[in-house]
């Protein structure tokens, strides 16, 4: 096929750009004369630099641009080139609009992936009905795709780092040990602290791993707090860690214990060991492997959210509880 100039759209978040990268990957084996230009949002782009497979990565500044004129301003500033193809991964009002826009003045193609229908989420919302995904996210991208014979082929994630990032990791001389991600961007989709700490310290005395946390500057009191927990036995780098660094850092540990977010999916970027913990979102979102194993009590009434809340709403919390530290570490011995 002739060469394209190609554009995809993925604005946010961390985890949902990284699971763009298997799409990357495949447009690029069928078609490697196509030119991909990538739009994501200035406070996540770390979740998609260095791509091999992107000629061009685009920052959507969100300060800067913002409302419907914002978006017509940074179309004329920043898509001055004329697109064959429009790819819209998101799904939302403002990669709808650019999307429209360049459709105007290019009279180009649009494939837009298909989100879950609106009135099951508001159904979900309302609480009248359980949360089931209808198919993962990632082979959900691959939908609109298969117009052009790109299907899809795993969940083969990339997450991309630099030498100097991994350099950064060395000097810290950490040595022998295992990655905690206890953070989530709702309370709901975070074990508990005790947990982590009861894990931490019956993975220390059987591996003698040693436990490095990590996290946002935001969750350093949080993650102090597991710590003490844990007699002290763990290290806590919220908030010194960038997202490059975490990623380096996690391609040298043993394997990774994390929350239904980010670092799952940079983990599974940079082929390390991960064993993720769901409690009221859906697994089902997300296929797994023997480098990527579910922890998930399936309890009856989860999955009860779409994104996780700030309480629980049945107030017992049971989905994360009742998931205790030997369970997860029984999982665990069996699988490493």
């Amino acid at each position: 096929m002739n060469r394209k100039k190609v554009l995809i759209i993925r604005l946010s978040s961390i985890g949902d750009i990284i699971l763009t990268t298997p799409v990357l990957i495949e447009i690029k084996k069928r078609y490697p004369n196509w030119d991909i230009d990538f739009i994501v949002m200035d406070k996540f782009k770390d979740a998609i630099t260095y791509n091999s497979n992107i000629n061009n990565l685009i920052i959507f500044e969100k300060d800067k641009y913002k409302g419907k004129s914002g978006i017509q301003n940074f179309v004329n500033d920043k898509l001055e080139t004329k697109y064959d193809l429009v790819i819209d991964l998101h799904n939302k009002f403002r990669s709808i609009y650019i999307s429209k826009l360049l459709k105007d003045r290019d009279n180009n193609e649009v494939l837009t992936y298909t989100k879950r229908k609106w009135w099951k989420s508001l159904l979900v919302k309302l609480r009248l009905i359980k949360y089931r995904v209808d198919n993962t996210i990632v082979k959900n991208y691959f939908k609109p795709l298969e117009k052009y014979n790109i299907y899809y082929n795993g969940e083969n994630l990339e997450f991309n780092f630099l030498k100097e990032h991994l350099e950064r990791i060395e000097k810290l001389k950490i040595e022998n040990f295992v990655v905690f991600a206890p953070g989530a961007s709702k309370e709901t989709k975070k074990w508990t602290k005790e947990n982590f700490a009861n894990l931490a310290k019956l993975i220390k005395e059987k591996y003698n791993y040693n436990i490095i946390l990590i996290g946002s500057k935001s969750e350093e009191q949080e993650l102090d707090e597991i710590n003490r927990l844990s007699d002290n036995i763990c290290l806590n780098l919220a908030g010194k860690l960038n997202l490059k660094e975490s990623g380096a850092l996690i391609s040298k540990a043993h394997f990774v214990v994390t929350n239904d977010s980010g670092p799952f999916h940079i983990a599974r970027g940079v082929k390390t060991k991960t064993f993720v913990i769901f409690g009221p979102t859906s697994p089902g979102m997300f296929e797994y492997n023997e480098n990527s194993i579910l922890l998930y009590g399936n309890e009856k009434c989860s999955p009860c959210s779409l994104h996780g809340d700030k309480k629980c709403p049945k107030k017992h919390f049971s989905c994360m509880k009742n998931l205790t530290a030997d369970k997860v570490f029984e999982i665990i011995n069996k699988n490493i």
